[in-house]
């Protein structure tokens, strides 16, 4: 008799929520796409982030200000750049065991203006390539975390393969633009 085994060709993801600090309080533990967490928890003052990259969102239906957390624990809700205790929705990422990244940004709405193309994290948009905005975007491999500010600091946006013709697609208020990079298996 031959016995065969189905294999994943992701790893199982699972993250758990807790109310309070340093992993104490009522917890929630998830290992799918969840857009409305309000009925297990009311704050989300720590994480552990078991397996797999994942999006938390400030409000419920994937919106708001968004986190993107890796394998790891983070004790107090500062430790993911968390503006407050409020998470409410969250999806893992599912592209992040590719071989390669490539994203092109454009200085102007719909792919227009100026084009940058990268396959590597950047610190300082404006260091980099004199630019402090984006308004439009392609992302050709992978999944990328775009920040507000230099230095990977400030709201961050998650982008993922697809085009996005206009900052307000990837969730932003204005385009500006400070950091950018890769989202990996950390």
């Amino acid at each position: 008799m031959i016995v065969y085994q189905a294999l994943s060709l992701f790893p199982s993801i699972q993250i758990a929520f807790f109310e309070d600090k340093s992993f104490q309080g009522r917890s929630y533990e998830c290992s799918t796409d969840s857009p409305d967490l309000r009925s297990y928890f009311s704050r989300c003052n720590s994480i552990k982030v078991e397996s797999g990259c994942w999006v938390l969102y400030e409000r419920p239906n994937y919106t708001g200000n968004q986190y993107i957390l890796s394998p790891g624990e983070y004790a107090d809700h500062q430790q993911w750049m968390g503006f407050n205790d409020s998470i409410k929705s969250c999806r893992s990422i599912k592209n992040v065991y590719g071989k390669s990244w490539k994203i092109r940004f454009y200085d102007k709405k719909d792919f227009a203006g100026q084009a940058l193309e990268c396959v590597e994290d950047c610190p300082s948009v404006y260091e980099a390539f004199k630019f402090g905005e984006f308004h439009s975007c392609v992302v050709i491999d992978g999944a990328w975390i775009l920040y507000e500010q230099p230095n990977y600091r400030g709201h961050q946006y998650f982008l993922e393969r697809g085009e996005y013709h206009n900052y307000t697609d990837w969730g932003a208020t204005s385009p500006a633009a400070g950091s950018f990079r890769m989202i990996t298996e950390f």
